[in-house]
């Protein structure tokens, strides 16, 4: 692999015209996925400029290689505009953000393209707008078929996992949709492009290097189509964690420990999984013995966290607890499962083992990785970056959108070898686990 990375390094792929045309089209690929829908590789419903041209949903093949080259390709574009920003290229990175925010605009009204979780929160916040508990009840339990019906089928019966910040904004996009999921799912794509944006900016305001941070974030046709053409949640998360990530490098005093505290129990607040981001910096100041700072914002992360899920009580553990059972490829841990039920092994003492390996295993590649970029980078970015690139490699259940916690504390990050890796990484996953959400997990 080292070697093709090389070769095409200083082919044409890295010349400025020839990456971004290369990632307009597999970002165009991806774009006519969701413009054709419904069809195997979307949501079986269509947004506003989904009906401008006729559906693939007799076609599953094509649709399935129209989008898969598209991920590639938004690889290789990836890739080379990389490549050539190594090798001088500057861009203007406010101009490569309002190019962004024009492919957003119009991504967010095409169907969600590469699974069905947009539908499953449309259908949480239809209960919770209602007066209902999501993490007690399951969208087909519910009733509303508008709302269970776009949902994979995998997930009909599925709880929420989200947190209740997430739920929020379900529930808020819900009240405007009402009886129509469609709408819901619309008002959910424009919020998710909307913030996606909103990062973009923050980092072309507040990176050292704005152009690399633009050209990781905004401009990054892998994190395009994965966050804003999926609609994930993800995005919000991302928000959180490099505000909370900023605010520690750049805000000192009481103050900021309590600002810093605060993102991180919102971020939390979301997806549970961003305490990764809360460990990531608190991981430099125990090793420079600054007690104090890493209390007041353990601290506040901790209450905010409290007064955030005490409202629906302990119910919203459950789901949790279930999902943090999931095993599925490409995690390694898929391997050692199959070789379990082969052994005959109880499936819940190997649920118990993998439970207890999988967050060590994810500690010793966090290490491996932080010792391999140069002691002269920030650690506050460094540990956050290798923490959760750590845990997309070695957690049992992945997905490619949930990369976006890693690429923006990439984005703060000077140059380094874990960037192609990760763009490795976030595409073979996507391959694997790109499938419009109707498939068994």
């Amino acid at each position: 692999m080292s070697t093709v990375i090389r070769k095409l390094s200083w082919s044409r792929l890295s010349e400025p015209r020839v990456a971004i045309t290369v990632s307009g089209v597999g970002l165009l690929l991806s774009m006519l996925v969701g413009a054709m829908a419904p069809n195997p590789e979307t949501l079986p419903i269509r947004l506003p400029l989904s009906y401008l041209l006729p559906s693939l949903g007799h076609h599953n093949v094509v649709a399935a290689v129209v989008l898969y080259v598209g991920n590639i390709l938004a690889c290789l574009g990836l890739a080379g505009m990389l490549w050539a920003h190594s090798q001088g290229w500057r861009p203007d990175p406010a101009r490569l953000l309002l190019v962004s925010a024009a492919i957003v605009a119009v991504m967010v009204c095409l169907t969600p393209v590469g699974s069905s979780d947009t539908a499953s929160y449309a259908a949480y916040g239809r209960i919770a707008s209602q007066g209902g508990n999501p993490y007690l009840t399951n969208p087909q339990a519910w009733g509303d078929h508008a709302y269970s019906f776009p949902i994979g089928s995998a997930w009909k019966h599925q709880l929420s996992v989200y947190g209740p910040i997430a739920t929020v904004i379900q529930a808020f996009a819900a009240s405007i949709g009402g009886a129509n999921a469609s709408t819901t799912i619309w008002i959910l794509m424009i919020l998710n492009g909307v913030v996606f944006i909103g990062v973009g900016l923050l980092l072309l305001k507040t990176s050292e290097d704005p152009v690399r941070a633009t050209l990781f974030w905004a401009a990054n046709p892998v994190l395009i189509q994965q966050l804003v053409s999926g609609g994930h949640l993800d995005t919000f998360v991302a928000a959180a964690a490099i505000c909370s990530i900023q605010v520690a490098r750049r805000v000192y005093g009481r103050w900021g420990d309590i600002l810093t505290g605060t993102l991180i129990g919102l971020a939390c607040g979301v997806k549970i999984s961003a305490v990764l981001i809360g460990i990531g910096l608190a991981w430099p100041l125990l090793r420079r013995h600054e007690w104090m700072r890493t209390a007041r914002i353990a601290l506040v992360a901790l209450v905010v966290i409290a007064l955030e899920y005490s409202y629906y009580g302990l119910t919203v553990l459950k789901p949790l607890s279930d999902a943090s059972k999931l095993v599925a490829l490409p995690s390694p841990w898929r391997f050692v499962q199959m070789i379990g039920d082969a052994l005959g092994v109880n499936a819940n003492t190997m649920a118990a083992i993998i439970g207890i390996l999988w967050p060590i295993a994810m500690i010793v590649v966090a290490w491996l990785i932080y010792q391999r970029i140069s002691s002269d980078q920030p650690r506050e970015v460094v540990a956050p970056f290798a923490l959760t690139f750590a845990w997309i490699l070695v957690a049992p259940w992945v997905l490619p959108w949930y990369t976006a916690i890693a690429w923006v504390a990439l984005t703060q990050v000077p140059r380094n070898r874990m960037t192609r890796w990760l763009a490795i990484v976030t595409v073979f996953i996507a391959l694997l686990r790109s499938g419009g959400g109707h498939g068994p997990p």
